[in-house]
């Protein structure tokens, strides 16, 4: 594949490897993930994209003003609040950019003015733009610095004209000085406030908080490495760590006799429960909890598990988690990351309670950034 150009590339900073072709780029990372995980065994070709563009079903974009009073909306320029005003991007599902397109269009036209960070002033603060990919469904997410929404049918009205294909819109209030996204309040606008997409053969449900992956062709292929590598034969209990929404546990629990699904963030375990029960899944249980606590009161119960699958976020898991994970002895741990660096700070903790490195598999989840997903088999020494 030839290199790639984008207008918005010096600017930007989303995509930090848009200067090397596809081949190289993989090259790239496959290093990467070698320089931080080949003391451990071997590190397996990387898996690369088979349509490395558009592939972000989830779209965020920050609006504002330039210095001629226009509205734009995009990114936000590497350490600053200054935004990239962006009209397509390679990464990007090209129906959610021109979503977001026309939602900076039509503000002018309803007197509707983005939000001010330093005068505190304004109503549209970003536009968030999920796509089931499967399904064609579309959430438009519209977060705003009051709960008042001026012509509120009218906007939704026009909007809807341009862009039929549009399931739901959902307001999000947030009127706080931060750099979160999403605030705490909302109120449905149009349709039933969530979408559905499919990932291996199963549905998901996905409101505007739901974690779930950006990418589902390669999720496809992460997920079906995961459960690959546990081994699942019908006959174990696995522990899903860092849930989410639920989804490599109901997927693995087709191939396991019971599955529990631990996850902090309420609303996502909400979504699970109800993935599971749209889905017939009967041998699954979610449980709102933080999986480090969840984890050492598990392990002072002595709580048997077969499999442990552990998802953490970039920050990688807690030295107290490992410990309980040591001390609940499954006989696999599958351990997902989206940054080499903490999981190889962290494996040495497991292979210090008796795991040892079986397996080690690179995939590419986001093409275009320096980014790089790894799977990581431990197997338990003494059987």
């Amino acid at each position: 594949m030839e290199k790639l150009t984008c207008p918005y590339f010096k600017r930007c900073g989303g995509c930090q490897l848009l200067s090397m072709t596809y081949e190289e780029e993989l090259n790239y990372k496959q290093q990467l993930a070698q320089k931080h995980l080949s003391r451990f065994g071997k590190v397996q070709p990387i898996l690369g994209a088979a349509q490395p563009c558009y592939y972000r079903n989830k779209v965020e974009a920050a609006f504002g003003l330039d210095r001629s009073r226009r509205v734009i909306a995009g990114t936000y320029e590497p350490r600053s609040h200054r935004i990239v005003n962006i009209d397509h991007c390679l990464n990007e599902d090209k129906i959610a950019t021109a979503i977001i397109v026309t939602i900076k269009k039509l503000l002018p036209s309803f007197r509707l003015l983005p939000y001010d960070e330093d005068t505190r002033t304004g109503f549209l603060r970003h536009v968030l733009v999920r796509r089931g990919v499967h399904t064609g469904e579309v959430m438009v997410v519209l977060v705003t610095a009051s709960p008042v929404f001026p012509s509120r049918q009218n906007f939704l009205k026009a909007l809807l004209k341009e862009h039929p294909e549009i399931t739901t819109v959902v307001q999000n209030v947030n009127n706080r000085r931060t750099s979160v996204l999403l605030g705490d309040r909302e109120q449905t606008l149009y349709g039933p406030g969530f979408i559905r997409d499919t990932l291996c053969g199963m549905t998901f449900r996905l409101s505007p908080k739901s974690f779930y992956q950006i990418n589902p062709a390669q999720t496809e292929v992460l997920y079906r490495q995961a459960i690959e590598a546990a081994g699942l034969t019908g006959q174990e209990r696995v522990l899903d760590a860092y849930c989410g929404i639920g989804t490599i546990g109901m997927i693995a629990a087709g191939k396991a006799r019971e599955v529990i699904g631990v996850e902090q963030n309420p609303a996502a375990v909400r979504d699970a429960i109800r993935n599971a029960k749209e889905n017939g899944v009967g041998n699954i249980r979610f449980v709102a909890a933080d999986a480090t606590e969840w984890m050492q009161a598990a392990a002072a119960e002595r709580l048997a598990i077969d499999i442990l699958l552990m998802d953490p976020p970039r920050s990688g898991s807690t030295p107290e988690f490992l410990s309980a994970a040591v001390k609940m002895a499954p006989r696999r741990i599958i351990y997902i990351s989206c940054c080499p660096e903490t999981q190889a700070r962290d494996l040495p903790l497991l292979q210090k309670g008796g795991y040892r490195v079986t397996q080690i598999q690179p995939v590419d989840m986001f093409p275009h950034t320096e980014h790089v997903e790894t799977i990581v088999l431990l197997q338990r020494e003494t059987l």
